[in-house]
C-alpha cells in the first residue's frame, strides 16, 4: 500500500471515530463539546496569563500549582453550568434536531456561557493592570457606573477593548457553528436509558462541581497556595471569580439599613473619641482610625508571638471564671500569666474570632470579613506589621484551611504560610474536623523550634472541641466524662494545651515568646434575652517567659487583644485598629466590649449595655448577675456611641478604609532597653526555609 493511500485513509478513520463518539453520546454531544471547548479556552488563557506574570509565578515556584488548581477551579464552573441541561434530559424526552426546543435552549445556553467565558478572560488583563486581581466584586460594582467605566476604558484601555470585541465577536460565530443542529436528527433516548445514564452523569457533575471529598466543597481559598494574591487568583477563571463574588454578596448586610442612621462625619468623630487618643495620634483622613500606637513595654529584641485560638471554649467551662471544672490545665496556667476576668467574644462564629484576633476589626451584622470580597486584599492584619519587622507569619490548623476562606484571606493579607490537615503525614488521630489537638500542638512546637533566633508569629487554631467531639482516647486519668460529649472534648483539649506548655517551657523559644490563649467563642450561644451576654464571656490569658502573673478585672473585648499584644512586644506602630491597649487604659475607665448576635448589636461599657436590634429603636440595660435589666431613661450619648460602633464596620469595609497608610510600615519600630527607637528591617529567608520552599507539599512563600 502506498504512503499516499495511508494518508488518504487517516482523515476518514478519524471522521468515523468521531462519528461513533457522537452516536454514542446522543443528546449529550453538545455538552461534551462545551466541556472540551471551555476547558481548552480557559487553560490556554490561564497559560497566557502565567507567561505574562512569569516573574511572580516563578518567585513562588507556582507554575504547576497554578495550572493544576486551575483545572480544578474550571471544573467547578463547567460542571455546574452543565447540570441544568442534564436535568432537562433526565426529566423530559428530547429529540436532537433543529426544531427541538431542547436543542434551541441548549444551543443558546452553551453559546452564551462560552461567549461569557471568553469575554471575561479578555477583560482580565486590563483589570489586573488596574487592581492586580482577576475581575471580582469590584467588577460588578462598577456596572452601576457605566458612563465613568466607559470613559475610563476608552481613555486608557482602547487597544484592549478592541481586542476583546474582536475575540468575543469571533467566538459568537464559532459557537454558532459548533452548537448547530445536526444534519441527521438523533433519536430520543428510551426512558430506561435515561434512567441509567442521566443519574450517573449528574453524579459525576455534582462531584466535579463540589471538587472535594472533604467536609466542605472547594472554593477560591482551596487554590490559595502562596502569599502572592495575584498568583493565587491565576488559579481561578474570571467568570468563576465574578460569579463567586455575586454568590458571596449574600454574606454582606448593610447595617445602615437595619440600624438608625448617622452621618459618616459623626460616626468617625465618635469612633475617634471612643479610642481615647489625642487628636495628634490620628494620621489620615482617608483611613479615619489610622493612628500611631506607642508600646508600653521595652524589649531587647523582637519577641515571638503565638496566639492559640481555642475552639468553642466559653467561660461556663472554666472554673477560674465561675464555670464548670473542665479546664484544670488552663486554670493552673492562669496563675502564671495575665488572666482576663471579663473578656468577651465579638461574635458566635470562629471567623468572627479570627477577625477580632488577627485584624482588630469590630463586628457587624454581615459575615466576618474573612469571607467578604473587599477584604481579600489590602485588609489590615497584625501580620502585615510584623512582616515589616522581619517576622514570618504562619497559620497552623488541624483541619481544612479552605473552610470559611481562612487560607485565602490570611495568605492574601500578610501571612506567609498555612499548615493544615493535609500537612500531617502520620497523625495519631484524625477526626471529623481534622487531626487532634495533640497532633496540632506537637507540629506547632516543631515549627517554632525550627525558627531558631528568627522572629515569628503563629496563629494556632484548635479543633478537637467541636461537635461531634470525636477525639483520641482521653489520657486524663481522672476523666469521668462520657465519650462524645462536650465535657470529654474540653477535658481532652485542655490536656493537650497543658502538654504543649510543659514542652514549650523546656524549649529554646520560651523566654523570648509571648503567648496568648483565647477562645474564639462559646460552645452554644443561646438564651431568652435580646443578646445572651453571659455566653460571650470567654477565657483569655497572656503568658510567656517575661510576663508576670496578674489579673485584669476590667471588661475587655477580643478586639482589644491585638493592640495589647503589639504593646507588650515593645513594637511602636501605625495601624487602624480601634481597640485599646488594655495596659494603658485610664484607671477610671471600666472597659467596654462589643458583641454581635445575628443582626443584634450590643455595646457594653461597664455594666451598661446598649442593644441595637434590626429595625428597632435602641434599648439600654444594666447587666447584673447574668441578667439584662431595662433602663427607663437611656443615656443619649452612650446610645449614640453604641450606634457609631455598630455602623462604623460597614463604612470602613465598603469604603476600604481598614488598611495601612502610605508610610505606616516605615513607622514599625521596637523600643530597646536604652529607651532608644530602632527601626526593624525584614529579614532574609533562612536556609531551612529555602529547603522547605523547594521540597514540601505546602511550602513557605516569600
Amino acid at each position: 500500500m502506498s504512503k499516499v493511500s495511508l494518508f488518504e485513509k487517516r482523515p476518514k478513520q478519524v471522521t468515523r471515530y468521531f462519528a461513533r463518539i457522537a452516536k454514542a453520546a446522543g443528546p449529550l454531544l453538545p455538552l461534551l463539546k462545551f466541556f472540551a471547548l471551555a476547558t481548552l479556552l480557559l487553560s490556554l488563557t490561564r497559560f497566557g496569563l502565567v507567561l505574562w506574570q512569569w516573574p511572580r509565578v516563578a518567585a513562588v515556584d507556582g507554575l504547576w500549582r497554578v495550572l493544576g488548581f486551575g483545572i480544578r477551579m474550571d471544573m467547578i464552573l463547567i460542571c455546574y453550568l452543565l447540570i441544568p441541561l442534564v436535568l432537562g434530559l433526565f426529566l423530559f424526552p428530547v429529540r436532537l434536531n433543529s426544531k427541538s426546543i431542547w436543542q434551541k435552549f441548549s444551543s443558546v445556553w452553551l453559546s452564551f456561557w462560552i461567549v461569557f467565558l471568553v469575554f471575561m478572560e479578555t477583560a482580565t488583563p486590563p483589570f489586573i493592570l488596574q487592581y492586580d486581581l482577576r475581575p471580582n466584586r469590584i467588577f460588578i460594582e462598577y456596572l452601576n457606573h457605566p458612563r465613568e467605566v466607559a470613559l475610563t476604558i476608552w481613555g486608557g484601555f482602547r487597544a484592549q477593548l478592541l481586542v476583546a470585541l474582536i475575540l468575543t465577536t469571533a467566538m459568537i460565530f464559532v459557537v454558532r457553528w459548533i452548537f448547530r443542529a445536526p444534519v441527521k436528527p438523533v433519536p430520543q433516548w428510551s426512558i430506561w436509558k435515561r434512567l441509567v445514564v442521566c443519574p450517573l452523569v449528574l453524579c459525576i457533575l455534582f462531584i466535579g462541581g463540589r471538587n472535594s471529598f472533604d467536609h466542605r466543597p472547594a472554593n477560591p481559598s482551596t487554590a490559595a497556595f502562596s502569599s502572592d494574591h495575584l498568583v493565587n487568583e491565576l488559579c481561578l477563571n474570571s467568570a468563576y471569580s465574578v460569579l463567586y463574588s455575586i454568590y458571596r454578596l449574600k454574606d454582606e448586610k448593610n447595617t445602615g439599613k437595619i440600624y438608625p442612621r448617622m452621618k459618616k462625619e459623626e460616626i468617625v468623630q465618635r469612633m475617634r473619641r471612643e479610642m481615647m487618643l489625642p487628636s495628634a495620634a490620628f494620621v489620615s483622613e482617608e483611613v479615619p482610625t489610622l493612628h500611631q500606637q506607642k508600646a508600653s513595654s521595652v524589649r531587647q529584641k523582637p519577641m515571638n508571638l503565638v496566639i492559640i485560638l481555642e475552639e468553642s471554649l466559653g467561660a461556663q467551662y472554666v472554673e477560674s471564671l465561675g464555670g464548670k471544672p473542665f479546664t484544670p490545665e488552663l486554670d493552673e496556667l492562669a496563675k502564671q500569666g495575665l488572666w482576663f476576668k471579663q473578656l468577651y467574644a465579638t461574635g458566635t462564629r470562629s471567623i468572627r474570632g479570627i477577625e477580632a484576633i488577627t485584624t482588630g476589626f469590630l463586628p457587624s451584622s454581615a459575615r466576618g470579613v474573612i469571607k467578604l470580597g473587599l477584604a481579600q486584599q489590602g485588609f489590615f492584619t497584625i501580620a502585615r506589621i510584623l512582616k515589616e519587622a522581619g517576622y514570618r507569619s504562619e497559620f497552623i490548623y488541624g483541619g481544612e484551611s479552605h473552610f470559611d476562606n481562612m487560607r485565602g484571606f490570611l495568605l492574601a493579607n500578610g501571612f506567609d504560610r498555612v499548615i493544615d490537615e493535609n500537612d500531617y503525614d502520620d497523625p495519631d488521630f484524625r477526626g471529623t474536623w481534622g487531626v487532634s489537638d495533640g497532633d496540632l500542638f506537637r507540629r506547632a512546637d516543631k515549627e517554632f523550634s525550627r525558627h531558631g533566633d528568627n522572629p515569628f508569629f503563629a496563629l494556632v487554631f484548635t479543633s478537637s472541641n467541636h461537635s461531634p467531639y470525636d477525639i483520641p482516647e482521653n489520657p486524663v486519668a481522672n476523666s469521668t466524662a462520657k465519650r462524645g460529649t462536650v465535657a470529654d472534648a474540653i477535658k481532652y483539649a485542655d490536656y493537650a494545651l497543658g502538654e504543649f506548655f510543659r514542652k514549650a517551657r523546656a524549649s529554646d523559644y520560651w523566654d523570648n515568646t509571648l503567648f496568648l490563649v483565647v477562645a474564639d467563642h462559646d460552645d452554644v450561644v443561646k438564651g431568652p434575652s435580646l443578646i445572651p451576654i453571659e455566653h460571650f464571656h470567654i477565657p483569655g490569658l497572656i503568658l510567656g517567659g517575661t510576663i508576670k502573673p496578674g489579673k485584669f478585672d476590667k471588661i475587655a473585648s477580643q478586639a482589644d487583644l491585638a493592640p495589647t499584644l503589639l504593646s507588650l512586644m515593645g513594637i511602636d506602630s501605625e495601624h487602624p485598629m480601634p481597640g485599646y491597649d488594655l495596659l494603658q487604659l485610664p484607671e477610671e475607665f471600666p472597659g467596654r466590649a462589643i458583641m454581635q448576635y445575628g443582626s443584634t448589636h450590643a455595646y457594653m461599657r461597664g455594666d451598661q449595655v446598649v442593644v441595637h436590634a434590626q429595625n428597632k429603636p435602641a434599648q439600654q440595660f444594666t447587666f447584673s448577675s447574668g441578667n439584662l435589666i431595662p433602663i427607663r431613661q437611656p443615656d443619649p450619648e452612650l446610645t449614640k456611641d453604641a450606634l457609631a460602633t455598630a455602623l462604623w464596620p460597614n463604612v470602613a469595609y465598603r469604603k476600604q478604609q481598614y488598611t495601612l497608610g502610605e508610610h505606616s510600615l516605615a513607622a514599625v519600630r521596637i523600643n530597646d532597653s536604652d529607651g532608644l527607637v530602632a527601626q526593624l528591617k525584614p529579614r532574609d529567608v533562612t536556609h531551612l526555609e529555602k529547603e522547605e520552599l523547594a521540597g514540601s507539599r505546602r511550602p513557605l512563600h516569600n
